[in-house]
C-alpha cells in the first residue's frame, strides 16, 4: 500500500510494483531502472531471485531463464 501511495502522489500508479525493488529518487521519478536489485524468496519447491536490472523491454525475452 506504501508504494501504491507513493506512486500515485507522484502520477505513476501503475509502477507500485517496481517501486519494490526501484529505490533511487530519479528511478522512481524518471519510471526507468538505473541501479541494479536483487531480490530472493523461496517457495517449497523453489529458490526465486527476481532481477531488476537497467535494459530495453523487448530485450526481456531473451532474458528469461
Amino acid at each position: 500500500e506504501k508504494f501504491e501511495k507513493e506512486a500515485a502522489e507522484l502520477g505513476k500508479g501503475s509502477f507500485k510494483y517496481a517501486w519494490v525493488l526501484d529505490k533511487l529518487k530519479a528511478e522512481r521519478e524518471r519510471g526507468i531502472t538505473i541501479d541494479i536489485a536483487l531480490w530472493k524468496f523461496e517457495t517449497p519447491k523453489y529458490m526465486v531471485t527476481v532481477i531488476d536490472a537497467p535494459g530495453h523491454r523487448d530485450f526481456i525475452k531473451n532474458m528469461m531463464t
